[in-house]
């Protein structure tokens, strides 16, 4: 296969042993078209340069990449799912597929969702809808494009079986997904060791950290309590991202987040329409646990969650120490996210940089404004034409007060670009009942103009 030279493969985890996963084999689909590959993501990996037919048979019938994990494994974890604990938790319906080095050394994962039954899938179908596979194609480049640390849809693939689900219309179409990410140990990884009290399995998750992930660990006299200091930084600065985005998660459990603080799996999901506190994106999140403005105390508490398995091989104090830097990390982060949503460098004075990000939510609020065209009219402030509107003339003149980024607008900030439910919706309509594609390949071309814009690369 023409691998480009970028392709580096690795299989560390592979090498843990059966600890930590189960070897699994993908299942047989009836059909596979390629509905979408990701080539800027492929290239930075060296696979880009793979044919359709070469891309299919190793993200649709996963035949090992040259060199690389011989077969896939499905990760043991356990979690807390609403803060309820689940020890039958695991890889239910994905595996880790492979393992490869991107071109700045960082060791990335290709893992799986609807790859087919595992041990882990408790009378599931292992299965995933075409419906969530482009959700998450839609997700994945939304808040990339919104400065957010998430993990690269890396490949959609149509693999024609019917599926039954009980929450949409069915029977419905099915897909195979892969995307490419940056760590798949959840906190629930922890939480499964600690669970059987194995102390030495934390450790060995400890030390392999620290070599692949975060060498700055590694001559910690207590790599526990460094770990999860790095963990509690990267939450942080994860959730600031979030709120700083106008995305709401929908399920913050213990199993959907790791230790590299980035974002991945989007099952419910929703972008904000406009600021409210109280927004939820799962239609089961009855007690609104995981709301938009909740998401800092769910992340944090996670974060606790961890510490408690930690707590296995390390003394409390020190991990009580890393837990106190959440909210100060929090704010620090949500400031650089903030002033870059508005395009405005931050100011010299951090509070009161902070003090005009709380403004900023409160003039949200307070308008009631839609949120993507808030960030939009306002881009860049003294840059910005745009005249001050009911209950926004005091924050628009301290607004103007800071740098812009940019000296004017960038040619791919065109227009507000955003993702609600009914563009999403309309987007799939189109695929399922005409198959046309042409509305979601305008909107990751849409959505990629603005990250280019916004990134320059």
């Amino acid at each position: 296969m023409p691998v480009s030279d970028p392709y580096r493969p690795a299989r560390p985890f592979a090498e843990l042993g059966p600890t930590f996963s189960d070897p699994v084999s993908a299942a047989e689909f009836p059909k596979t078209v390629l509905r979408y590959r990701n080539d800027r993501a492929a290239a930075s990996v060296g696979l880009d340069t793979l044919t359709d037919a070469e891309w299919i048979d190793h993200f649709g019938r996963f035949t090992p990449l040259p060199d690389g994990m011989e077969q896939p494994r499905a990760l043991r974890y356990h979690g807390h799912q609403f803060r309820h604990y689940n020890p039958d938790l695991g890889d239910g319906r994905g595996f880790l597929f492979a393992q490869l080095r991107a071109r700045d050394g960082r060791l990335l994962d290709l893992s799986t969702k609807g790859s087919g039954q595992t041990p882990y899938s408790r009378a599931g179908d292992g299965r995933l809808t075409l419906k969530g596979g482009v959700r998450e194609v839609l997700a994945a480049a939304m808040l990339e494009s919104r400065g957010v640390s998430t993990s690269k849809t890396f490949s959609l693939i149509e693999t024609g079986e019917p599926l039954i689900r009980g929450d949409e219309p069915s029977p419905t179409r099915s897909a195979v997904l892969v995307r490419l990410s940056h760590s798949h140990l959840r906190f629930g990884v922890f939480q499964r060791h600690a669970f059987h009290r194995d102390a030495e399995a934390i450790t060995t998750l400890i030390d392999h950290i620290a070599e692949y992930y975060i060498p700055d660990i590694a001559g910690a006299s207590d790599r526990a309590v460094a770990l999860m200091g790095h963990a509690v930084r990267n939450m942080a600065h994860l959730t600031a991202q979030w709120m700083a985005a106008g995305f709401v998660h929908g399920v913050l459990n213990t199993d959907n987040v790791t230790v590299m603080g980035e974002s991945f799996d989007y099952g419910p999901y929703r972008f904000l329409p406009a600021f409210e506190p109280g927004f939820t994106a799962a239609y089961f999140d009855h007690s609104g646990l995981y709301a938009f403005a909740r998401q800092p105390e769910a992340a944090f508490w996670n974060c606790r969650a961890l510490a408690a398995s930690l707590s296995l091989v390390t003394e409390e104090e020190g991990l009580i120490d890393a837990l106190r830097e959440f909210e100060d990390a929090y704010q620090s982060a949500l400031r650089i996210a903030l002033f870059a949503r508005l395009g405005i460098r931050p100011g010299e004075d951090q509070a009161d940089d902070l003090e005009f990000v709380r403004e900023t939510y409160s003039v949200l609020e307070r308008t009631k404004q839609p949120w993507e065209p808030f960030f939009h009219r306002w881009f860049g402030g003294r840059a910005s034409e745009a005249d001050a509107g009911e209950g926004e003339g005091d924050w628009a003149a301290r607004l103007r007060r800071y740098e812009p980024v940019f000296p004017t607008r960038p040619a791919g900030l065109s227009g507000a670009c955003d993702l609600l439910y009914d563009e999403i919706e309309a987007i799939w309509e189109a695929i399922d009942t005409r198959d046309d594609w042409q509305p979601l390949t305008d909107k990751v071309i849409q959505i990629e103009a603005q990250r280019v814009a916004l990134f320059q690369n």
